[in-house]
Parts: structure tokens; C-alpha cells; sequence
């Protein structure tokens, strides 16, 4: 049972600081609920967190409506997407349009959609919430951080990421893997979307670029316990910027090698293989290693991901954007060492 004491402040405060929302606005409330086939496949634990998340959409909903009586406030729900990135479909995007304020505390990211972008374009401020939980609201989560330290950290780092070219990553968990950033800028996720169309996660806290198509090279180790689920560690093997097999990592790893299907040559398991994003946690109040909206925030990580790279500046187009966070990297940009066992050195 969410406890609405304990996450009023947290979200009056997001709506007034974080998306800076005004007398007269339209806030539209986004969730996916379960669709039929997940209600047979999925089990009763997993069905619980789904439907908890979208009772807190309709929380936070409730709580802009009396906190916010001079806006307009609007719920949407949709069907289950199945997967982070994949399109929710034109009646959603369309309300997103109409929108000036977005918050989609969503199971499945909207992210890295033609839905967000569009929005966007359109002008309406967006906070994708994926996995999104009542305690990151709480007193000393991620979401009561300092955005403004975040957001001077996340830029400086991003100076330093426009000017590497060539990065080679290396973790205690067996992580090796090197790529070229190459003419690709850095940017920040770092919570304050007060511009029109501007967008990101909550809670935020990131650096991050994107590697040059076809560069990646190298053994990339999810250690376990740092994935919802994953019991044992699970290695993606790239070649030439595509995932080329994936080892271990149980059922996580099984689900994995179906939606990568390497047997095939063909769209969409193509585009999925591309190594699609270098991120780097920046905020010091995220600490859940197995919620991976709260996880690739934590300082002292950095996270890749595979599939989408065209909605942060990259030029692969997919139906599934995954990122994988990996504790207490040693980065080096062009041979010099900017991150020592997750600390940064810059």
C-alpha cells in the first residue's frame, strides 16, 4: 500500500522544481497497465509491481490536482509495450502533444520513442519515469538530492567526454571493452526540465554520448545483482559495435538472447546489437543497484547500453534501448585515466 504522506512533499516538489509546472497548464499523467498474455506469463509478484507503479501514477495524478487546482490534470493509460523503447502508440503520443507537462511513471521506458521526441518537438516538458518507486520520493532518495550540484557535475564531466576520442573501460567484474566518442559531444540528464521540449528521467543524474557506430569492441559483464533478476553474471561479447553472443546470466540472459536472436540477419534483431550509449552516475543519493532507473544514476558507475542511439545522437534506430550499469569502472579517455574504480579523476 503506497503511503500518500510519505510522497506528497517528494512530488509537489518535482512538479515545482523539476518541471517547473505553472498556473494553467496541462500535466498529463502517463502508465502502462498489464496486458492480457503478461496477466498468463508473468507471475503474481512481478503482475504486484506493475500495477503498484501505475496506482502511483494515479497517486501523483491525484496530489497535482489539489495541489495544482489552477491546472489542468489528466490520466492515460495503455497497454503493456513489453520492452524499454518501444513505441506506446498515436492516441498516447498525440496526448503527450497536447500536454505542456508529461510524467510517465511507466514499467517500460518511453525514453528513447518517437512518442517522447515528437512531444517534445511540440514543445511539452517530459520526465520519463521508468520503474519509477514511492521511496525515491522519501526524504533522502534520489529525489530529494541537490539537482543544482548534479546539474554543474554532469556538465563538467560532459566538457570532458566532447573531447575524448578513444575510451577503453575496465571493471573487477571482467568488464574490457573499448570504443571511439569521436566528433560526439556529451550531454546531461540532470533533472530540471523548465525549458519547453526539454525531457529526461527522474530521478536523474547522468553524463552521457554516444559511441561511434561499429567501434565497440569487447567483453561488457552485467554482474549479478546489478539487473532485476540476475543471479549470476551475464557477458555481452561486442565485435565491431554489435553484440555478437551473450554468456550466462540464467534466464535474464535467456530472455536477452530471444530478443538479440543472433541467428537471424535481419530487422529488428539487428539494430537491437548496437552498442548505443556511454553513461556516467552522477547522483549521490541513488544507491539501489537492482533498480535500474535508480542504478545508472549512482556515482561510481558508468552504464552502456545496446539497441536505440538516434534520440541522444546517434544514428541507429531500434525498437529497444537497455542499458547495463557496471560498479566501480577504471575508464581512460585517449590513454588518460578520468575515472579510477568508479571515482572520477577529472
Amino acid at each position: 500500500m503506497i503511503e500518500r504522506v510519505k510522497i506528497e512533499q517528494g512530488t509537489t516538489n518535482m512538479l515545482k522544481v523539476n518541471m517547473g509546472l505553472k498556473s494553467g497548464e496541462k500535466l498529463l499523467l502517463v502508465t502502462d497497465v498489464p496486458t492480457t498474455e503478461e496477466w498468463i506469463k508473468r507471475e503474481s509478484k512481478e503482475l504486484d509491481e506493475i500495477i503498484k507503479r501505475s496506482l502511483l501514477a494515479k497517486m501523483v495524478g491525484e496530489i497535482a490536482y489539489e495541489k495544482f487546482p489552477d491546472c489542468n490534470v489528466e490520466f492515460c493509460t495503455y497497454p503493456s509495450v513489453g520492452r524499454h523503447g518501444a513505441e506506446p502508440g498515436k492516441k498516447v503520443e498525440e496526448k503527450m502533444k497536447d500536454a505542456d507537462v508529461v510524467i510517465a511513471i511507466t514499467n517500460y521506458s518511453l525514453t528513447h520513442t518517437e512518442a517522447r521526441e515528437n512531444a517534445c518537438r511540440s514543445g511539452t516538458r517530459i520526465a520519463s519515469m521508468p520503474l519509477f518507486i514511492p521511496e525515491m520520493f522519501y526524504p533522502g532518495g534520489p529525489m530529494a538530492a541537490d539537482y543544482t550540484k548534479i546539474y554543474k557535475e554532469s556538465e563538467r564531466i560532459a566538457e570532458v567526454v566532447t573531447q575524448a576520442k578513444n575510451v577503453v573501460v575496465n571493471s573487477p567484474g571482467g568488464t574490457d571493452i573499448r570504443f571511439s566518442l569521436e566528433g560526439r559531444d556529451g550531454r546531461i540528464d540532470a533533472g530540471i526540465f523548465t525549458e519547453k521540449g526539454s525531457w529526461g528521467n527522474l530521478p536523474s543524474g547522468e553524463t552521457y554520448t554516444v559511441p561511434v557506430e561499429g567501434t565497440t569492441n569487447g567483453n561488457l559483464v552485467v554482474e549479478k545483482g546489478w539487473y532485476a533478476d540476475l543471479t549470476e553474471d551475464m557477458t555481452f561479447v561486442f565485435k565491431d559495435g554489435q553484440v555478437t553472443e551473450i554468456i550466462g546470466g540464467g534466464k535474464v540472459g535467456d530472455g536477452f538472447r530471444d530478443m538479440l536472436a543472433f541467428e537471424k540477419n535481419e530487422e529488428p534483431y539487428i539494430s537491437r546489437r548496437n552498442c548505443a550509449e556511454l553513461g556516467i552516475g552522477t547522483n549521490p543519493n541513488a544507491r539501489r543497484p537492482d533498480n535500474l532507473l535508480e542504478a545508472e544514476k549512482i556515482r561510481e558507475t558508468i552504464h552502456i547500453a545496446i539497441g536505440d542511439s538516434s534520440h541522444m545522437g546517434g544514428k541507429v534506430t531500434s525498437d529497444l534501448h537497455q542499458d547495463f550499469v557496471i560498479p566501480k569502472p577504471t575508464m581512460k579517455f585517449d590513454g588518460k585515466i578520468v575515472m579510477k574504480d568508479g571515482k572520477i579523476a577529472v
